[in-house]
């Protein structure tokens, strides 16, 4: 059995010769949260437009479960549900007569789909609202409804928090965590939120420029969200051979060309400082933390983060 809902091998997609998506592997493991995150332009939503044949790979390859896009039938898309960029719907419709000319189309799961959808996303009550007068939010939460409504065993989904209030993007996020460990959905999305993706993820992969800086998974990460020391000293190199010869520990990061941070050994933090003064460096400054995901993406493709 294949263990990947999606793998893509270097795929890629140019646009008049600027290379989008370059040479991307990406493997999204069956029954996972998979989270791509990126910048503004990094490729995210052009990856999954073509995994939804909607537009054509320049280069590479990919498969969706197990099958190779080149013999891959499209009746099997009903196996997919997706958001990408913003939900289109019709303006002078409500949302259930909006669901209810997909569900006509996809062919009906269960007997309240339409109904059932509306209710997960809590647009059940808003009967007689035109989606024209919804809000971004409310807009967002019918793309989602119409994702979902036929139960698909894949979710493909671009920024689905999007315009969602606090809790929306709470009640959505339990929504997806349900779906995958109770029913197996395998969950492709990305997202600028990431304190959600924190909470959610099982895999992260961090794109950049169309290339793939980084594919980890959750344990991994836990690694870079842990309480850690960081000094700030004059010499890093010898710093951090201090730690290894004298405190029998590797488990530290050195970050720019002035800062060591400890992950280990918090409550030594002191005795350490003094080491180091020993020793010849300069410490001018100590601070206890705890890494986010944030600042992992930002140290991986620099700039000011994910905005």
């Amino acid at each position: 059995m294949n263990k990947y809902e999606i793998e893509t091998e270097s795929l890629s997609k140019e646009y008049n010769g600027h290379v989008v998506v370059d040479k991307l592997n990406l493997h999204v493991p069956k029954g996972q949260i998979y989270a791509l995150l990126g910048k503004n332009g990094a490729g995210k939503t052009t990856t999954m437009k073509m995994l939804l044949n909607l537009i054509h790979p320049s280069g590479g390859s990919f498969s969706l479960f197990g099958e190779n896009h080149s013999s891959f039938s499209k009746k099997n898309y009903h196996r997919i549900g997706s958001i990408i960029e913003a939900p289109a719907f019709y303006e002078n419709l409500t949302a259930k007569e909006n669901l209810e000319i997909l569900a006509r189309l996809r062919g009906r799961h269960r007997k309240d789909t339409v109904e059932h959808a509306l209710s997960i996303v809590n647009l059940d009550k808003e009967n007689k609202k035109l989606f024209c007068e919804y809000s971004l939010g409310m807009k967002q939460r019918l793309g989602l409804a119409a994702a979902i409504m036929h139960e698909p065993e894949l979710l493909i989904l671009d920024e689905p928090m999007n315009g969602l209030d606090p809790v929306g993007r709470h009640e959505t996020r339990e929504y997806l965590l349900q779906l995958c460990r109770e029913k197996g959905t395998t969950i492709f999305i990305s997202s600028h939120v990431l304190n959600e993706i924190e909470q959610i993820a099982d895999v992260i992969g961090i794109i950049n420029e169309g290339k793939l800086l980084e594919e980890t998974n959750s344990q991994e990460l836990y690694r870079h969200s842990r309480r850690y020391t960081e000094f700030e000293v004059s010499d890093v190199n010898k710093g951090a051979l201090i730690l290894e010869r004298m405190y029998s520990t590797s488990d530290y990061t050195i970050i720019g060309s002035n800062r060591l941070r400890l992950y280990e050994k918090i409550d030594n933090r002191a005795e350490i400082n003094q080491c180091f003064v020993k020793e010849g460096i300069a410490v001018t400054n100590i601070s206890v933390g705890a890494g986010k995901l944030e600042d992992y993406f930002t140290e991986l493709v620099g700039g000011d983060g994910i905005g």
